[in-house]
Parts: C-alpha cells; structure tokens; sequence
C-alpha cells in the first residue's frame, strides 16, 4: 500500500474513519480511482453507484479484504493498516454481507460462535446473544438450526454476530434484499437506535427510497471515483439515481394495446417432493398466465422460488406431464431443451454458474441456451461466427458495458450479465418467458431497462412469470401477483387490488391479510 501526501484534512471534528486517494488496481483497470470518503460517529451514511461503480472494492478495503493500490485508511485521525477482516474488527468495523455467510446444520448459537474468542463458554454466548436480543428487539432461538430459519431470521444472526464484537462502524450491504416489508421495519429500528448509540453506519442499497428514510449523507461513486455527495432527504428517488448513472433514468412503461391472449403457461396442481434436506417441497400449485400479461410470485427466499423455477424450465420434471402446460400442451415431463423448442425462456437467479459459465466468452454463453432455437449448430458442430454475432446482438441491444470484444462473462459487473442474460432470451421472442430475481443487486438504470424490456415483451403478446422478492418491483410490472409461502401458491391477485402490505402479510405466512381498503395501495397498476 503507497502512503499518498499530503493527505486531505477532514473538514469539522475529526472523522471515525476516512479513507483518502484510494486507488484499486486490478492490472490495468481501476476499480477505485482516488476516492476519498469520511465516515463519522453517529451518522447513516449511503454509498451509492451503478453496478460496476467501485462500491464493493471500496467496502472490501475498509474490511480489511483488499489493500489499496494507493491511498490511506485512517481511524480517528491516524493512518492505519487493514490487512485483513481481523484487522478490521480490532479497530471495530463490523460487517453485515448481503449474502448470508452460515452454516446451514448449525445451530445459530454455533455459527455466531465461528467468529467469538474460543474462551466463551456456551452459557455465556447464549447470554450474550439474549442480551442482544432483548436490547435491539433481535430475537433468537440459540438451538434453531439455521437451515430452519427464514431470511429475516438469518439476517438477525449476522447482524447479531456483528453487535457482539462492538463495532464503532457497521457496513451493511444491500440488506433488506430478502426481507419482508414487515422485517425491513424492523431492521430499520435496530439501525436506527445504533447510530442514536453513536456508532456510523455505512449503508449499500439500490433501493433509494431506504437512502432517503435512513441516511443524512451519501457519497455517490461512478466510474471508480467520487462525482458527488448530497444529503439524500433533500433528493428524490429519481433525482438520487440521475446522479448514480449519469442521466435521467425513464419510467418504466406498460406496452399498448396488447389484449390478454390465450393461457400459455398452466399450473395444474403441480406437487414436487423436497429436492434434498434443506429443499421445499411444492403442494398443488395452481396458476395460469396468459399471453400478453406479466405475473408476479413474490415471497421470503426459500419458500419453493428455486423449485418452481426448476419446475418449470424442465431442470426438475414434474410427476405428472400435465401438471406444466406450455401452450395447450403438456410439457411436464419434457427436459430443458424440448421446452425451449417449444417456445420458452429461463432466466434462472444465480448469474454466475446457472444462468452463465463464468470462465466462458458471452459467445459461448450464448451458445449454452440458444444452441437449438437460434441456428448455432449444424451436422453437430457449432458455428462459432453466428454465436458471436448473436452475442454482439445482445450487447448492443441491451447496452452490456464490458472489456474487449468477447470478454468472458465473468469478467463482467453483476448488472451487465444480468442484462446479458436477459437480453439473450428476449431477442428469442419467446412466447413464455419465466425469470428468477430479474433485477436483484441491479442498479436504477439497468433495473429499468430490464422491467421495460419485460413489459414490452408481455406486449408483444408473450406470457411472463416474474419470481422477485421486490415487492416494488412486481407493483410496478406485473398485473396480477401471487405469494409462494413455504411451498404453496395463493391466489393471483389484480395489483391494483392488493398492497404491499397485505402481499407482505402473506409473505410471512399469514393467510388472512387485510384488505386493500384498509392499508396504503402501492398506486395504480399496469394491466397487461
């Protein structure tokens, strides 16, 4: 790490910690280029960008899990060395990933124990873990298995196991992405009583209505440096994404004219067995979506997303043939090939290793879905030119920002393979679509370049099932939503008849919400 001189001077009282002219190579790219932020006691403080905008290699800096190239860290005034999460916790940074970090056969007394001084007898931590519990209102069971526990109640361990180390600054990364809007409440509580307590927070969100509630600053990244700061209270949401990406992001827009068609894509009564110990078993899903409608299935992460989709892109083949129907035929028992020839699309959740092969170009990724629909195999062999030019399709059509020609996909932000992945099925034309988590971890203008493009396609007279977990998400495009709560589907309700409230009840397990009347709707919906 190369000290930088002379270094900046914290304007006002001395900050909690600072981190000034930080630049991150990785060979000749920069993914941080002379950033300078200050992070003071007491404050929730937003760090805000577009995918690929430098925020992740900035937090793994102040965690101790990458070293600068250049430029200093310091802690209440006085240069210091993180060079590693260890580190960091001696200085008290605490950190709470987006990504859950457990053990899913332990209990959560024995995964918080993982990063506890092995001195700490197990009364004692089960102790602690109450006095935490009854202290911010994060209540667990100690002897709970975490493979038992919902997303919300994961996400109370490694908060938890963070509060027990006494962290002065807490990073947070997108943590509200798998919760209800009833346990994002409660996480906002816990938050805010912290920075009462004087600790800083760093918080990480695409979801800017969030940034304005909680943050009284934010630093905004694009490109690798620093091209603004605000207090967020004062901005709106549109006007906090302008200045993430550069431009006015677009409403997003329902397509004209397009009647409800036919059904397309038919449930009937679809039961799968669990996939494996930590798996959901699916009971008797019934839906239909027609042509030229969006359907959204909200719920927590784990209640049976993974298997429906399985289900339905043919990875997991139903009992019954008839329990799938792909437009009037049943493709139940058909493999992932055969339902595609029939005129389907998959975008699963995970980008990296189900949607796409990381390691291959995005000419081979394309290869990898579109080898019997698109012409790219002939006598057995694959013709290389046309998966190249089908990718350059793709890239320009959906504007994919990547190193080099044919870079490999996982070379590439989360966003833009996102919206490689997605373009990949649309530019099929399919007349059934079904898509997992479409814009999770996207930022504003990607995510609306990706909902517009649903919706356009849902125009064109397509059938398509949109899994999310943003209940904003599914407000804004989809016209009827269902909830999948521990392996059972509700029924699909007209958007604008429902809340994000009642969804949320239903979301957590309640099969009585309010009704819509009684709670604020989410706005007008966008019939399809």
């Amino acid at each position: 790490m190369t000290d930088i001189a002379p270094r900046p001077q914290p304007e006002g009282p001395t900050p909690l910690f600072g981190a000034y002219g930080i630049v991150k190579r990785f060979g000749d790219f920069k993914a941080n280029d002379g950033i300078d932020l200050e992070i003071r006691a007491g404050e929730i403080h937003a760090l805000l960008g577009e995918n690929g905008a430098g925020k992740s290699t900035l937090m793994k800096i102040l965690y101790g899990l990458l070293e600068p190239t250049e430029g200093v860290v310091t802690h209440r005034g006085d240069i210091v060395r993180l060079g590693n999460p260890e580190a960091a916790r001696a200085l008290g940074i605490g950190m709470v990933f987006q990504h859950f970090s457990l053990c899913e056969n332990l209990t959560v007394a024995e995964n918080i124990a993982l990063v506890m001084p092995k001195s700490l007898s197990g009364r004692d931590l089960k102790a602690r873990i109450a006095e935490v519990g009854t202290t911010y209102g994060l209540h667990l069971d100690p002897d709970r298995p975490v493979w038992s526990l919902s997303a919300g109640e994961r996400q109370r361990i490694e908060i938890t196991r963070c509060l027990l180390q006494d962290p002065s600054l807490v990073i947070l990364d997108e943590p509200t992405s798998v919760l209800t809007p009833g346990e994002a409440e409660l996480l906002f509580t816990v938050l805010e009583r912290l920075r009462d307590e004087g600790r800083a927070l760093l918080y990480i969100s695409h979801r800017l209505d969030e940034v304005r509630r909680l943050c009284s600053r934010a630093t905004i990244l694009r490109g690798g440096k620093v091209v603004g700061a605000c207090d967020p209270r004062q901005e709106s949401a549109r006007s906090l994404a302008a200045m993430m990406v550069g431009a006015q992001v677009g409403e997003v827009k329902p397509a004209t004219g397009a009647a409800p068609g036919r059904p397309r894509l038919v449930l009937n009564g679809l039961t799968l067995p669990a996939p494996g110990l930590h798996g959901t078993a699916l009971h008797a899903l019934t839906l239909t979506v027609s042509g030229g409608e969006i359907v959204g299935i909200a719920g927590i992460a784990g209640n049976g997303q993974a298997e429906l989709f399985d289900a339905l892109s043919g990875e997991a083949l139903a009992p019954q043939a008839g329990m799938v129907v792909f437009d009037g035929g049943d493709a139940g028992r058909l493999g992932i090939t055969a339902r595609r020839r029939r005129g389907a699309g998959f975008v699963p959740e995970e980008r990296n290793g189900h949607g796409a092969a990381p390691t291959l170009s995005l000419s081979d990724n394309a290869i990898l879905s579109r080898h019997a629909t698109a012409g790219l195999s002939r006598f057995g062999f694959l013709r290389g030119a046309a998966a190249k030019r089908l990718a350059q399709t793709v890239i320009a059509a959906f504007d994919v920002r990547k190193a080099g020609p044919d870079p490999a996909a996982g070379t590439l932000s989360g966003g833009n393979l996102q919206k490689f992945l997605v373009g990949r099925e649309i530019l099929a034309e399919p007349g059934i679509l079904v898509v997992n988590q479409p814009t999770w971890g996207v930022d504003a203008l990607a995510a609306a370049h990706i909902r517009q493009a649903l919706l356009d396609l849902a125009g064109r007279g397509a059938a398509v099932l949109v899994i999310s977990q943003d209940l904003d998400e599914l407000f804004e495009i989809a016209g009827r939503i269902a909830v999948l709560h521990d392996g059972t589907l509700s029924k699909a309700i007209p958007a604008g008849e429902t809340s994000r409230e009642s969804v949320g009840l239903l979301m957590g397990g309640s099969q009585t919400p309010p009704p819509a009347s009684a709670t604020v709707t989410a706005g007008p919906a966008h019939a399809h």
